[in-house]
Order: structure tokens, then sequence, then C-alpha cells
């Protein structure tokens, strides 16, 4: 497994393509080696094949345009194939999942365009919050119907380990659920920090990496995603640098 930056972490320092390539070669200074692209201003797959060569980096998933990925689905493959880029990602449902309603017109907008993406050579990845742990009129989780709804080659699963965790649940379990269909997860640690639960560096907080890693292993994981959606009083790429020093002190790259 590869350590990478999620760049919805330094989404701040990624608003133009000047700040967006310097943002690149800071993160490959740091030791990453694979990127996802997220929360960025718009690009070309010319212009960010271009610069991950430079910096030595591979974007290894997208989060892209939900719209997008449903109505322009072979443009939205054709401009990844420009960086090498097989993992197309959803951040979250566009219209939430509050009901039964909601997830249906979730899976019917963007099962389509599971199928053609795996035409493609694509993989659509679904990336949680909490919202997924939500249980439907039968009781059963929205995460778990997704699961069955679309195919294990259709569709794959970013899981967050801090969004896994804010929902009551336990990562590892729901890796080894999801075994297979789970090559990228976002590891985010939570602290309690003056009496608030925050958001931190891997390795400042209280979620059991090792073992959560031991797990992402087993289940086929091939990237694991540095991402920390709010750093507070810290520098996001201090934060992103706190993360990797951990993580390859047990021995990961």
């Amino acid at each position: 497994m590869l350590i990478g930056a999620q760049l919805y972490t330094l989404r701040d320092y990624c608003k133009t393509l000047d700040d967006f390539a310097a943002t690149l070669a800071r993160v490959a200074d740091m030791g990453y080696t694979t990127v996802q692209v997220s929360g960025t201003c718009p690009y070309t797959g010319e212009w960010l094949g271009e610069q991950l060569k430079k910096n030595g980096l591979k974007c290894v998933i997208t989060h892209y345009a939900p719209q997008k990925i449903a109505e322009e689905t072979e443009a939205t493959a054709r401009l990844h194939d420009l960086f090498d880029c097989r993992y197309i990602g959803i951040g979250s449902a566009p219209k939430g999942l509050n009901t039964d309603a909601d997830y249906e017109d979730f899976r019917d907008t963007f099962l389509p365009a599971a199928k053609k993406l795996r035409g493609m050579g694509k993989y659509l990845m679904y990336h949680n919050h909490y919202m997924e742990f939500a249980r439907d009129s039968a009781g059963k989780r929205y995460f778990e119907r997704m699961a069955e709804d679309f195919a294990a080659d259709e569709m794959g699963f970013t899981l967050d380990t801090y969004w896994v965790q804010y929902a009551g649940g336990d990562s590892v379990e729901w890796l080894r659920n999801f075994r297979g269909r789970v090559p990228c997860v976002h590891l985010k640690d939570m602290a309690v920090v003056r009496n608030q639960q925050r958001m931190a560096p891997i390795g400042d907080g209280n979620l059991n990496f090792e073992r959560i890693i031991a797990q992402a292993e087993e289940s086929g994981t091939e990237y694991l995603l540095v991402e920390q959606d709010d750093c507070y009083e810290m520098s996001p790429f201090d934060c992103l640098k706190r993360s990797w020093e951990y993580l390859h002190a047990l021995g990961l790259k």
C-alpha cells in the first residue's frame, strides 16, 4: 500500500493553476508519491498530467463533479485517461440520503454511469460521510444497499475512517465487509481538544490506525490517502507532513 495526500486538505492552496502547481511540488517534497485531486481550481487533463509527471506524483483517484459523471460519462473517462487515473470518485450523494427516495434517486442516476465507466476501464468510487449509515424504511443502512445494488466491479468505496467513527461504526468491520472493493481509504484521525471533537493529523487522535491499516491491507486496499478537512490553528501542510511521518514510521511509503 502507498501513502497519498488528499488535496482537499490543501484546497485553499489550489485556487489558481500557479498555486496548484506549487502545492503539488510541496506535497512531493514531503515524501508523498500519490495524490487524490479534489477541491482544486479547474484544470485540463493535459496540464494535470504534466504537473504530476514533473513532480514524480501519480493521481490515483479524483473527486469529480457528480453531474458530469452522470451526464458526461465518456468525456469524464477520457479526461481521466489524460493523467492515467482509473478511480473516479463521488465525494457524497448530491441530494443527500435522508429518505428512501433520495437513495433510489442516487442509485438510478449513477448505476448507468458506473456500468459505462466499467466498460471504459474506469472504476466509480463512492466516499462516505455519516449519512450512509442511516437506515432506510426497512431497517437497512444505505451503505449496505449501495453494496448490493452496485456490483463489486461497478462501484468501490473510499472508506473514510473519521466519518465511520463519527457515525458510530467500526472501520475495521466495514473494511472487512467491503473486502475487494476498497482500493482507496481516507485516513483521518479523531481527537478531543478543549472538550470538542476534532479532526487531527494521523497519530494525534484516538483511532487505532495500526488495526485499521492491517485490515485495509487484508481487504486489498492499494492507497491510504491522508485527509484533514479542517486543520484549525495548524497549517494544512504541517498536518499532512505530520501524518506522513507517523505512517512512514509504521513502515509505509
